[in-house]
């Protein structure tokens, strides 16, 4: 199992990708994913349920789940989103995950979804992807995010989603927990592939960005709400992690 960070959490990230008897290990990321069967079957594991998909079904991973995809016959689109590209549904569903990630949108959805290439008005894509999962939201039933077997790994992004903007150390992490904070280091790497600390740094920029966007406030102000102590330290991450500085950022977010 690894953690996808390529998958970023800027405010408009989209990716949309295609492919063929398709196969791939287990992995988590922060963005959600809708995998939609286009011809074939696909098997997708999410966290502890099993679904075959088939032709005209879709499926949704909510961020921080863990799953795999095995397919030796099928073609597929799979549509990767930031969380502040959909705030309102993030919003309302956060804490919880599906019963059943598997539906059957309509074919004008997937059509939809299939000419988007991205490169649309911000408002565009968010119409086309809260039309999709307002179709899977209909008929949804949404329950705690299950612990099962990573249940502390399940916890230990519950405790960032709750105190990224404050005290989110390891050491902070370890009172939380239980767990000595030196092991807590070692279980996180293992399990995700990278460190506590840069999981932390791109969920607070992931926040950051969604600031940046969707309110008038300030840099500095943006930066201090999403856990950063100095304008300065805000800057040189921002600008490391996206190579624009979050003024540019802003500028180009609001010209689309």
């Amino acid at each position: 199992m690894f953690y996808q960070f390529s998958h970023h959490v800027t405010g408009d990230h989209f990716v949309k990708e295609y492919g063929e008897n398709f196969s791939f290990p287990s992995h988590m990321h922060l963005c959600y994913e809708v995998i939609c069967v286009l011809e074939g079957e696909m098997n997708v594991s999410v966290d502890l349920c099993e679904y075959t998909l088939r032709e005209g079904d879709s499926l949704i991973i909510f961020p921080n789940q863990l799953h795999s995809i095995s397919s030796k016959k099928s073609r597929h689109m799979l549509c990767i989103f930031s969380p502040s590209l959909v705030q309102a549904y993030s919003t309302k569903t956060d804490g919880r995950v599906p019963e059943s990630a598997i539906f059957r949108p309509s074919e004008y959805l997937v059509n939809t979804l299939d000419l988007l290439n991205g490169d649309e008005k911000s408002f565009y894509k968010k119409g086309v992807l809260y039309s999709l999962l307002s179709e899977f939201d209909k008929d949804a039933v949404y329950i705690p995010r299950h612990s099962g077997s990573n249940g502390l790994l399940y916890d230990i992004f519950a405790f960032v989603e709750k105190n990224f903007d404050k005290d989110c150390s390891l050491s902070a992490l370890s009172k939380n927990t239980g767990y000595d904070y030196a092991y807590l280091s070692r279980y996180f790497k293992k399990m995700t592939g990278t460190s506590f600390i840069d999981h932390l740094t791109l969920f607070r920029l992931g926040k950051a960005c969604e600031l940046l966007v969707d309110t008038d406030m300030s840099v500095l102000d943006c930066a201090l709400s999403s856990g950063y102590s100095s304008l300065r330290s805000f800057n040189r991450s921002f600008k490391r992690h996206f190579s624009v500085t979050p003024m540019q950022y802003r500028a180009k977010s609001r010209s689309e």
